[in-house]
């Protein structure tokens, strides 16, 4: 019987999560670190951003979340339940209707030989949320409606290359809302669309957080746009979490170096082209096999001390809903 309580626990709970890839040759024990002891919570109708550059494990985590991929260890907790440890079909048909993934291509997402009608009535069939045609039509309509596509039965009969980017982002939208889940990792969901577009996409996001309290784990490079969204916000490097809170909190008062460095290359119309040299970076990410000890950003940092080439600071509060990962604090 599970405990869970939906007013008081968070809906997704990921704890100490951590995926290993191995490389090299067959007889090679050498791995690759792409997630280590990655932890987070996400309440219910909250949107949590995971921000950070390519390679930082962003997308790895959300594929570990979705259980697209097999996690090495640590724990997903999903309404009370691990879902790591559930292995009964039913049970992870069900933990699938429930935790959605949107792609970034929607393109790529969506098969070019069937229409929009096809893509939206799978699912709805699959999870026997309607069974006679009539009811898959009727639903099929009010979800494109809801993600603004009108005329509804015109989209329905179209094909995805006969569509926008963004008109193809709304209906991976609508193909994740057909089962109707509560919560939805969405992965670079703006990226690949134009910027006057995106931010109807964004809106749309919110809409749905408010009305159906539906939670977002919200991948993205755009930190404009993660201010703009997200509850919280979480910021990942070299696969690790090094800094996490309110996102308002983050963007204003980063304390990680790296958080640092991230919010110096957003580009301040008032400022010019000028670049501030103390927030610079030096030498390269490090390598994920076989990572050094200590903070993965210390061969980077300017303010590195000696301890951060030993050892991996804990994680220490030092504000409200705010903490960071640094031997500076």
């Amino acid at each position: 019987m599970s405990l869970y309580d939906p007013d008081n626990d968070p809906i997704l709970d990921v704890r100490v999560l951590s995926k290993y890839f191995p490389c090299g040759t067959f007889f090679s024990s050498k791995q690759v670190h792409a997630v280590e002891d990655v932890s987070f919570a996400v309440q219910r109708g909250e949107v949590i951003a995971l921000v950070g550059e390519s390679g930082s494990g962003k997308t790895t985590t959300l594929r570990l979340v979705a259980r697209l991929i097999p996690a090495t260890c640590g724990e997903i907790i999903f309404k009370g339940c691990d879902v790591l440890k559930s292995e009964p079909r039913k049970a992870s048909l069900d933990y699938r209707r429930k935790v959605q993934l949107i792609f970034q291509d929607p393109f790529g997402s969506l098969n070019p030989a069937h229409t929009i009608e096809h893509h939206l009535s799978r699912p709805l069939m699959i999870h026997k949320l309607a069974v006679t045609r009539q009811e898959v039509h009727d639903q099929l309509c009010n979800l494109l409606e809801t993600v603004e596509l009108k005329p509804a039965s015109e989209i329905a009969n179209r094909y995805p290359h006969q569509l926008s980017g963004g008109q193809r982002q709304r209906v991976a939208i609508a193909r994740a809302l057909a089962v109707q889940p509560e919560l939805i990792l969405a992965d670079e969901p703006i990226s690949m669309l134009d910027v006057s577009i995106r931010m109807g996409v964004l809106n749309l996001i919110h809409q749905l957080k408010e009305e159906r309290g539906i939670s977002f784990v919200y991948i993205t490079h755009d930190l404009a746009s993660a201010r703009y969204i997200a509850d919280k916000t979480a910021v990942m490097y070299a696969g690790h979490m090094v800094e996490g809170g309110t996102s308002e909190e983050i963007m204003t008062h980063p304390a990680h170096p790296y958080t640092q460095l991230l919010l110096s290359a957003v580009p301040d119309p008032r400022a010019g082209l000028k670049t501030d040299k103390n927030s610079l970076a030096r030498g390269e990410v490090p390598s994920l096999i076989d990572p050094p000890p200590g903070c993965p950003f210390a061969l980077r940092c300017l303010r590195v001390k000696e301890a951060c080439h030993q050892q991996m600071p804990e994680p220490k509060t030092i504000a409200l809903n705010h903490w960071v990962r640094c031997h500076l604090y």
